[in-house]
């Protein structure tokens, strides 16, 4: 079974920093792509950034020059660090990973719970 659990979130005031881990856990045989999301009240989910396993990344034009998506793949890990944050980047954020739990099954999506970052004096 595989499992990708965020830590990191919370309160923070604007122009305020906090880093997002993402762990992923179980019987993983290989990682491809990995992200990260954020859905806000009323929103649908949106894409915040991307990594490929090559270290490759793209952003959200919202998000360019503030966020920094990077990945530990000796660990299994994915991190956004978010600088400069704004009251519009309060959401719940959530981490997804294409990966395959063997080399004889095709990569799938797997996703987080999410964890709540809120941007406010």
């Amino acid at each position: 079974q595989v499992q990708l659990v965020e830590s990191g979130g919370g309160l923070v005031q604007p122009g305020g920093s906090l880093r997002l881990s993402c762990a992923a856990s179980g019987s993983i045989f290989s990682i491809n792509d990995m992200g990260w999301y954020r859905q806000a009240p009323g929103k649908q989910r949106e894409l915040v950034a991307t990594i490929t396993s090559g270290g490759s990344t793209e952003y959200a034009d919202s998000v360019k020059g503030r966020f920094t998506i990077s990945r530990d793949n000796g660990k299994n890990m994915e991190y956004l660090q978010m600088n400069s944050l704004k009251p519009e980047d309060t959401a719940v954020y959530y981490c997804k990973a294409a990966l395959k739990v063997s080399r004889y099954w095709e990569f799938r999506d797997y996703w987080g719970q999410g964890t709540q970052v809120t941007v406010s004096s």
